[in-house]
């Protein structure tokens, strides 16, 4: 069946780096853009990055421009998130999700056909 497993997620200090992967099975892994959204207490999931299925185009929210960067690992099936001078404001918990052919630009969630559960990040100090 089709699994995203995020992992990497834990609590930082403001200033602090984090890592996520997001390990994908059950579908052809390189036919799918791979993106990164999460979800803040009170308030909307939100756009993070994606990466095109095909080239490695990216493309990133203006809040994390700079700071992340989005990787993947076709051979490993794994998309990452690596994650530099973390604010509070990024606490939240971070999906991974996949889109059929999707290029980079996939910033909407309802373009997604596959999700994973999420890891929670909390960056406090």
């Amino acid at each position: 069946q089709v699994q995203l497993v995020e992992s990497g997620g834990g609590l930082q200090q403001p200033g602090g780096s984090l890592t996520l992967s997001c390990a994908a099975s059950g579908f052809t892994f390189s036919d799918y853009a791979m993106g990164w959204f999460r979800r803040a207490p009170g308030k909307a999931r939100e756009f993070v990055a994606a990466i095109a299925w095909s080239g490695g185009m990216t493309y990133y929210a203006h809040s994390v421009k700079g700071r992340f960067t989005i990787a993947r690992d076709n051979a490993k099936s794994t998309v990452y998130l690596q994650m530099n001078d973390l604010k509070p404001e990024d606490t939240a918990v971070y999906y991974c999700a996949a889109h059929l052919k999707g290029n980079q630009y996939s910033d909407n969630d309802a373009l997604y056909d596959f999700w994973g559960r999420g890891t929670q990040v909390t960056i406090s100090s």
